[in-house]
């Protein structure tokens, strides 16, 4: 019988390594977020949590790192988004948050609702997370001839 491979493993199978930069580090966080936010199986949510927290565990000293000059273009847009004034850590509290709850979610010693809860927090923190380092942080401007 022949095993269809799930999203899920399709997902845990994508490898990174530290020489990836921040920027595909944050798209795998996004991915195995994606994935564990409905996830049912244990031992892909076990998977999921320690993907999840290496890939943190590689971002993190990275954080206050110059942004690689290759990077520059994707990180430049026309006009800035507008600022959030909603819960705003800085980078490095909000990699904290999210490698620490993978941590304690990975003991699996909660009751399943408070365990999805948690989860449905990690998940919320890593998309914030990654999309804060994703945006745009330069304005191109035309100068004037």
């Amino acid at each position: 019988m022949t095993t269809i491979p799930t999203t899920d493993q399709d997902v845990l199978n994508q490898s990174f390594t530290a020489a990836a930069d921040f920027l595909e580090l944050a798209n795998h966080c996004d991915r195995f977020a994606e994935n564990l936010i409905d996830c049912d199986d244990t031992t892909e949510k076990l998977a999921l949590l320690g993907r999840i927290g290496a890939c943190l565990a590689l971002l993190r000293p990275t954080l206050n790192d110059p942004i690689p000059d290759h990077l520059i273009d994707c990180l430049t847009t026309k006009t800035l988004p507008a600022p959030q004034s909603h819960f705003e850590p800085d980078s490095e509290a909000l990699c904290d948050y999210c490698l620490t709850l993978a941590q304690v979610l990975c003991q699996q010693s909660f009751l399943p609702e408070t365990e999805k809860t948690l989860r449905g927090l990690l998940c919320e923190l890593v998309w914030m997370f990654a999309a804060d380092l994703k945006a745009p942080r330069w304005v191109s401007v035309k100068l004037p001839q």
